[in-house]
């Protein structure tokens, strides 16, 4: 599946979960009930992986965790905060670089209405 397709299949997920749940709770909650919805559609994932640093060929652990990687080509980053700010979407290129990878959905689960709390974090070449 292409990545755009899949962002897409990734996204009606997090609508399904936030149809049901609504905003208010733990981003533990919406994250199992995000996997859950994944995982009845077949989108294969990890959940809470490890994000070594690389620092002088030598693999560190510096305590980064990405909270979903989606078929190995996703980072979804969930949030559940009053507004997300600038040092969330930090963080989700923080991962992007780190892993190498190009898009990330920045997700908070307490907006009232979803739509306006996705965000897509795209990593161009001149961001690495």
């Amino acid at each position: 599946m292409n990545t755009e397709e899949l962002a897409k299949d990734v996204v009606d997920c997090i609508f399904q979960v936030h149809q049901e749940l609504g905003p208010g709770l733990l981003e533990s909650s919406y994250e199992i009930c995000l996997c859950h919805e994944l995982s009845a559609r077949n989108i294969p994932f990890q959940r809470q992986l490890k994000l070594p640093l690389h620092y002088k060929g030598i693999k560190l652990d510096a305590g980064y965790r990405l909270d979903l990687l989606i078929a190995d080509q996703i980072i979804v980053e969930l949030k559940v905060v009053e507004k997300l700010e600038p040092l969330h979407k930090a963080q989700l290129l923080t991962y992007l670089k780190l892993s190498h990878k190009t898009l990330g959905l920045l997700v908070n689960f307490n907006s009232n209405l979803i739509k306006d709390g996705i965000k897509r974090v795209v990593l161009n070449h001149k961001t690495r």
